[in-house]
């Protein structure tokens, strides 16, 4: 999905704000009419994709961003310590696997370079508040459908904490249809606060299913970024779960049968789907 005229505004904005406190304003200026450029000459980039190509120029400037490893972390074992009471909440729902999906798709609340004051408290009030917004049921049973003939499945992660509620949604998944092919794609070096291979190992995903770096170093998921391994799994996969708004943005478009599970966080979202700030989306690609 190329960066319209809201992303467009939207990316330059956070740039702005990034350099903001730096004192060098001749520097800054130098900087975003770098970044101006950069935006004028890759027009069919989607937002994440761009946000690579500007990547390497904030660090010519300005050093390497700051790294989020801790915050990672923290969030990864605050989800581990409840994962035992999570999932016997999830198992005691009517449909365990509708549930655990919709724990999962809450969990895409914990990003950090989107989402304001991110908090373990505003995660656990919208665990509380999630039945308000249940699953799309017939997007649900389309994905029931899918799944009752597949034969492969990609999963592609989104957030470091929220890969544990993946983690409980892919067992569950992987119980229901145990002749299912699973597999785990993730960020393939750390960008941001966004799961990789480091991250899946700390949550033990790796010893559930088979987990695999998508060889990118954008916080998204573009096939014409990522290894070529990386894309065969997901064009050969009869359905695909997509987590989070940056997969959705450089997906969106490609035509594989692609169920996205993701919290609108941001204007054009809100404006796209008619939807509130942090309302969950189950969409298939095959019928937005």
């Amino acid at each position: 999905m190329r960066a319209d005229s809201f992303c467009i505004s939207c990316l330059v904005q956070k740039q702005e704000l990034r350099i903001r406190e730096f004192e060098d304003e001749e520097k800054k200026t130098s900087f975003m009419r770098e970044v101006l450029e950069l935006i004028h000459d890759n027009p069919d980039l989607s937002a994440p994709s761009m946000i690579r190509v500007i990547a390497p120029v904030y660090e010519r400037y300005w050093g390497p961003p700051k790294d989020m490893e801790q915050e990672k972390r923290e969030f990864n074992e605050f989800l581990l310590d409840m994962e035992e009471e999570l999932e016997r909440a999830i198992r005691q729902e009517r449909d365990p696997l509708m549930a655990a999906l919709n724990y999962a798709r809450t969990g895409n609340y914990i990003d950090l370079t989107t989402v304001k004051d991110v908090s373990k408290e505003g995660l656990l009030k919208l665990f509380e508040q999630q039945e308000q917004n249940p699953l799309d049921e017939r997007e649900y049973h389309h994905f029931l459908t899918d799944l009752s003939s597949a034969k492969r499945l990609v999963y592609l992660t989104d957030n470091c904490g929220e890969i544990v509620l993946d983690k409980i949604a892919i067992r569950i998944l992987k119980e229901r249809y145990p002749d299912l092919d699973i597999l785990v794609l993730v960020r393939g070096v750390p960008v941001v606060n966004d799961a990789d291979l480091t991250a899946a190992r700390e949550v033990g995903l790796d010893r559930l299913v088979p987990v695999m770096g998508n060889g990118s170093k954008i916080a998204g998921t573009d096939l014409e970024d990522v290894s070529a391994q990386a894309r065969e799994a997901m064009e050969q996969a009869d359905v695909i779960i997509s987590k989070g708004q940056g997969n959705f943005e450089t997906l969106h478009g490609c035509g594989l049968n692609i169920y996205y599970l993701f919290l609108c966080k941001c204007g054009w979202f809100i404006r796209r789907f008619g939807s509130k700030m942090l309302e969950g989306m189950f969409l298939n690609e095959r019928r937005i």
